[in-house]
């Protein structure tokens, strides 16, 4: 089954995370039949570097579009959608590792399943050594229990899905919603009632490191949760007392200070890294 693996990478990226990220992709049992990079604005010389090499090194396997300036993940994602070429569509950011089965684990699911246009799987975090797991993210595998879930919290791990590209773009593809833009694009899949699922396997190993937990913080992202709620509760798939007991526990969760949203990432919504895990 031919399919495209689309990444986008911008200027403060690591090159050394972008190899790793790069071999990961290339080194699947099923391999891909493209590899769609966006470049997201200008980047470093190094990061430039990179992507030529493997350019040439793997040639007619990847295509490379550039953007003249840095749009933001969710433009470019939607930049890289349209220019992929096959239907099937696999997500993977370049700071993440895939597992070696990543794709065939996948592909078997499209098979199984004609009407399947979103699989998603879990995760293993990790901060600096990929071989040290913190912890994992686990997700709801069934249409029934990823609809409840996302009343909540995000039902997929964005840099493990796989979709089939005319669903994506029949959803209105990936909207203004900062920080939340993946998870917006889900619920709208979820309201058209599409197939979904996740797998209960880790197929991706992820870079969340104190930078991670940076981001989900202070009074911007604050506001953007506001706005997110607010969408998801005009969308109707939350009611108002919903939407009130989110706001509270999304507003106070990142009003609080970075040493203590850690703790309780790590030991309410992360299993942890020292448990045992169907890889």
């Amino acid at each position: 089954m031919e399919f495209s693996v689309l990444m986008s990478v911008y200027y403060k990226e690591n090159p050394e995370y972008l190899k790793l990220s790069l071999d990961s992709v290339i080194k699947q049992t099923v391999p891909a039949t493209e590899i769609v990079l966006i470049k997201d604005g200008p980047l470093t010389k190094e990061l430039d570097d990179i992507i030529n090499q493997y350019g040439d090194k793997y040639a007619g396997l990847f295509r490379v579009f550039s953007l003249e300036e840095n749009v933001g993940l969710g433009k470019a994602l939607n930049y890289g959608v349209q220019c992929c070429k096959y239907d099937l569509i696999a997500r993977m950011d370049t700071d993440d590792i895939a597992v070696p089965n990543r794709f065939e684990l996948q592909i078997k699911e499209f098979i199984k399943d004609n009407e399947l246009v979103l699989c998603g799987a879990q995760i293993a975090e990790f901060e600096d050594n990929p071989q040290v797991i913190n912890g994992y993210r686990k997700v709801p595998l069934t249409q029934k229990e990823i609809l409840k879930f996302s009343k909540k919290r995000n039902p997929f791990n964005h840099m493990t899905v796989m979709f089939r590209k005319q669903a994506i773009l029949d959803a209105g593809k990936y909207q203004e919603m900062p920080y939340f833009e993946d998870y917006w694009l889900w619920i709208r899949i979820l309201q058209k009632r599409y197939v979904v699922k996740n797998i209960d396997k880790i197929l991706v190993n992820v870079r969340a490191g104190a930078e991670m937990l940076d981001r989900r913080g202070g009074l911007s992202y604050a506001r953007a949760s506001y706005i997110f709620l607010k969408a998801t509760y005009d969308s109707g798939l939350i009611c108002y007392s919903e939407y009130l007991v989110g706001l509270v526990i999304r507003i106070s969760f990142v009003m609080m200070p970075t040493c203590i949203r850690k703790f309780l990432y790590n030991k309410i919504l992360r299993k942890s890294g020292d448990n045992n895990y169907d890889t």
